[in-house]
Formats: structure tokens, C-alpha cells, sequence
């Protein structure tokens, strides 16, 4: 028996129009509630009122479990409440499980004037069933989108239905911004497992160590060639001298704008392949294969690319929104523990920045396994997409994930890139922030986890530059105002406030700070 697709959500999340819009595509097509209406026969409504919602809740289960078990195929909406029965739970997982994310406003916009019961109890309590639903979704969904639009759903179905194929545990996140929107699939084992997304021949940019554990696995994914273009390990590659070589061996291998560009590899192969597939032809897709965990929780995601001038850190780059990204947290494993923690400083910013759940996910992350950083990769992903979809070109809200960037990034530049790893000087950096936030007890708590996970907490000893030059390469940040530098302050989780100027001298104190 094939499995059903089965859309989840809260009331209003647009699970009815989703199972309506997808019927003739995806085959049968039922709604929990209709079945329920035509077993008691009488609405919903009139159930509520005439019995009682325990008795509801009995039958939905009986309804839904004899429809899930028997399910071969098609597609079904279950109602907001279903999953809080464990019989129906334990009867998802051989189904395809797609969570309508939506927001309490918007949820309630839509079924506020309806006859649903559970409305009639008011903005106050529908909000708090709102937050009590939301952990059972997210722990049963295989697929994420963000809204219940079924023109959405009908774009994203040829992903959804491709996931039946993906090795068990892939998950799918649903990425949407103003330029345009693509899939993202996270889980162990996808690479050279997994039918890949786009046709046409493919172009693998990737550095020289990542090509001898990973390209012959893209290979062997779709039926077209893949064509390789290495490039050397590290930062040192993220360069325009770099990038005009790439493109010089793209043109010869006879790249066109039917084939697309895949980057394969960590932060840097990242930006420089999407930047490359950017303005080569003025523009070829690009597909993200992120191999650490920097680029799998945040630099995969939201399409900025670029490369570093001699003036700073990516001071020249283009927005390129990717077709696809294939997130193997497999890859993972081969990583040095060393990259490991230094990724996780990005997993770190992201819970600070979130705040609630995620912050406390990460707090109590004790070592690095990354066996179990499937979630955490996922749920980081999420969080930055949704902060992406609101402000994609970084205007305001985006604006957010610059924490602890700012001195992080002039960190990197006065060390000339070579004394520590992006990760380590962003940690340096966070701690330099929440000492600017008047965050004390945070800003602890933050350097005993760095500590934990063996990042450096301090400058080291007597380097050939100190706090001046760091509070001087800033001023060549490139978000740089007339004003001034604007700061990411985070008082406390989940509450950062972009933009802050913030007096040179208390900036050049806390970089001292980190000199002893």
C-alpha cells in the first residue's frame, strides 16, 4: 500500500483547501471532518453542542484511524485536533506527514467569524491551543510549508510526493521569499540516494578535500553527467581572482543556461559557487549540497553569495536564491571536531536569536554528536528561511542574524583570515555583543557553552594587532552607515534589536575584554 500525503495544522491553516487542491494529482481525496459529519450525521457544530468533545475526540480517532490504516495513496486533512490522539499518531509513519504552519493572526483572521467550536472560546484560549498543538506537529511532520495556500501546496507537491523515495528520516522544509522559493531536504544518507531536482547536466564546484568523500556520490544521483570544478580548501579561495578562474573553466567545459551549477562543500565552496552561477551567462541555478554544519544551519539558505576584497569580508556578492538544497547531515560525521564546534557557534546565534524551544535545545546540547543534529539542522534551517521570507534583501529583520558577525568579521580580517575559523571569531564576537547588550549572566552562560564544545573564549596571547585595530576594521563593515556601524544587541533570547550605534569606546572595551 502506497502512502497518503496528510496534511496537518491548526484550525484555520488551510488543510481542507490543500487536500481539494491537490485531488486530482495526488488521487482520492478526504477531509476528517466531512467523514465524521456523514458518520454522525449532523455537523460538527451540532456534535459539539448536542454531546460533548471527549465523545467527539472518540470518534474522530475511530474515523481517522480507519482511514489512515487503509489509506493506498491520495490525500488526507486531518482536523487540528486529530494528533493529540497516540493511536492516530503511531498511524503516521508510514505516511508522507505535511505540517500547514500559520500563524495565530493569520489562523485567526480566517476562522474567526466560523462556527467552529473551539473559536467560540475566544482569541485568548484559541492562541493557547495554538502553542500547546505546535511541538506535536513539528515532532510528527516530515514536510513544513508556511502557509496554507493551496497554489503553494500544488508547487510544492512534486517534492512532496518525491520524499516517499528519500531514505527514512529526510525531512522537507518549504523556502519562500520574494524572488522565488525552492526545497530544502535534510537527513542522514541523501547523497547518491536520492533522485535529484533538477534535470540538466551538472557542474560540481567544490573544494579539493570535499571532492575526494563526496563527488562520486552526486554522480551517482540523476541521469545526466556531472562535470567537476575543484578548488582549494579554505578562505583562501573565496576570492575574485578565484571566482574569474572558475568561470574561465565553466565556458570551456561548455556550460550553457539549460545546465546548472552545484556547490558541494561548506560556507565558502557556497558563496563562491553561487556567486559564480550568478553572473555566469547572467545566471544558472545552483544547487546547495552543504557538507558542514555552518552551511547546513545557515550560509545554504536565504541566497546571499559573494567573495572578500582586500577591504573586507564578502564586499562583493549578489543575491541568488537556490533552486534546491540537499542538506546530508551524514557529512557531518567526517567533519574534525574542531569544524564541528566551530559550526555550532551558528547553531548557537540561531537559538539566541529564537529564542523559546530552540534556545533551550541548544542550551542543553552537552557534546557534539552529530548523529543527533538532525533536528537542531533543521530546526535552524527553518528559523532562518522564515526570517529570509520576511526580508530577503537583508532591509531590516534580516538584519538579526549579523549577531556577533560584526566584530567576528573584523576579527577575521585583522588576523588576515588565517588565526581563526569563521565559526571561532563569530563566537569571540557573541561574546562581545551580550557585553554590549548588558547581557552579563548571558554572555556567561554563552562562554561556558563555547568552553564546553572547546572554542576559544579569548584572543590568545599578545597577538600582533589588539582592540584598536579590531574597533578600526569595523568602521569597514560593509552594512556601515552614514550614522555609523549598527549593531545586533540581544538583551536577553529570542528579543535582538538591529541597527544599535553604539559608543566606539564601549565597543573597544569589549573587545579588550576578550585581549585578557
Amino acid at each position: 500500500m502506497k502512502p497518503a500525503i496528510v496534511f496537518i495544522g491548526f484550525m484555520g491553516a488551510g488543510k481542507s483547501w490543500s487536500v481539494a487542491s491537490v485531488e486530482s494529482l495526488a488521487g482520492a481525496a478526504f477531509d476528517i471532518d466531512e467523514l465524521i459529519e456523514r458518520r454522525v450525521g449532523m455537523s460538527v457544530r451540532e456534535f459539539f453542542d448536542s454531546r460533548d468533545e471527549a465523545e467527539f475526540r472518540r470518534v474522530e480517532e475511530e474515523v481517522a484511524s480507519d482511514l489512515l490504516a487503509n489509506a493506498d495513496g491520495g490525500a488526507i486533512a486531518l482536523g487540528g485536533g486529530t494528533v493529540l490522539s497516540p493511536k492516530v499518531c503511531s498511524q503516521l509513519d508510514r505516511h508522507t506527514v505535511v505540517w500547514l504552519d500559520v500563524d495565530a493572526e493569520t489562523a485567526w483572521g480566517r476562522v474567526s467569524k466560523s462556527d467552529r467550536p473551539l473559536v467560540a472560546r475566544g482569541r485568548e484560549r484559541f492562541d493557547a491551543l495554538l502553542d500547546e498543538r505546535r511541538p506535536i506537529y513539528e515532532r510528527l511532520a516530515d514536510v513544513v510549508l508556511s502557509t496554507g495556500d493551496p497554489d503553494l501546496v500544488l508547487r510544492a507537491l512534486p517534492s512532496i510526493q518525491a520524499l516517499a523515495d528519500f531514505p527514512s528520516g529526510t525531512k522537507l522544509l518549504w523556502a519562500a521569499s520574494a524572488s522565488g522559493e525552492y526545497p530544502i531536504f535534510v537527513g542522514p544518507g541523501l547523497l547518491g540516494k536520492i533522485p535529484w531536482p533538477l534535470p540538466g547536466r551538472r557542474f560540481c564546484i567544490t573544494d579539493t578535500a570535499v571532492e575526494a568523500l563526496y563527488a562520486a556520490d552526486i554522480e551517482q544521483s540523476g541521469d545526466q553527467p556531472v562535470r567537476r570544478v575543484p578548488i582549494g580548501p579554505g578562505e583562501e579561495s573565496k576570492t575574485m581572482s578565484r571566482a574569474e578562474d572558475v568561470l574561465e573553466r565553466l565556458a570551456r567545459a561548455g556550460m550553457t543556461r539549460e545546465d546548472h551549477v552545484v556547490a558541494l562543500g561548506g560556507g565558502v565552496v557556497g558563496d563562491l559557487a553561487g556567486f559564480c552561477a550568478h553572473i555566469y551567462q547572467r545566471g544558472v541555478p545552483v544547487v546547495h549540497v552543504p557538507t558542514t554544519l555552518v552551511a547546513q544551519v545557515d550560509s545554504a539558505y536565504g541566497g546571499k553569495t559573494g567573495v572578500n576584497l582586500s577591504a573586507g569580508k564578502n564586499y562583493a556578492g549578489a543575491y541568488q536564491l537556490p533552486a534546491a538544497v540537499i542538506a546530508d547531515t551524514s557529512t557531518l560525521a567526517t567533519l574534525p571536531h574542531e569544524e564541528l564546534a566551530a559550526g555550532f557557534v551558528e547553531v548557537l546565534k540561531t537559538g539566541l536569536l529564537a529564542g523559546g524551544e530552540l534556545w533551550e535545545r541548544t542550551r542543553s546540547i552537552e557534546t557534539l554528536d552529530p548523529v543527533g543534529l538532525d533536528d537542531v539542522v533543521f530546526a535552524c534551517a527553518r528559523y532562518k528561511c522564515e526570517v529570509v521570507a520576511a526580508d530577503e534583501r537583508d532591509s531590516g529583520l534580516r538584519q538579526v542574524l549579523n549577531l556577533g558577525h560584526t566584530v567576528g568579521h573584523a576579527i577575521e580580517a585583522v588576523s588576515r583570515y588565517e588565526q581563526y575559523r569563521h565559526g571561532e571569531a563569530v563566537g569571540l564576537g557573541l561574546l562581545a555583543a551580550l557585553r554590549l547588550s548588558g547581557a552579563d549572566s548571558l554572555r556567561d552562560e554563552v562562554e561556558e557553552m563555547l568552553r564546553r564544545h572547546g572554542l576559544p573564549v579569548t584572543l590568545g596571547k599578545s597577538p600582533a594587532w589588539g582592540a584598536t585595530d579590531v574597533v578600526a576594521a569595523l568602521q569597514r563593515d560593509k552594512k556601515r552607515t552614514a550614522a555609523g556601524v549598527g549593531f545586533v544587541l540581544l538583551p536577553e533570547p529570542g528579543d535582538p534589536h538591529t541597527g544599535e550605534l553604539v559608543d566606539p569606546a564601549k565597543v573597544e572595551a569589549a573587545v579588550e575584554e576578550l585581549l585578557t
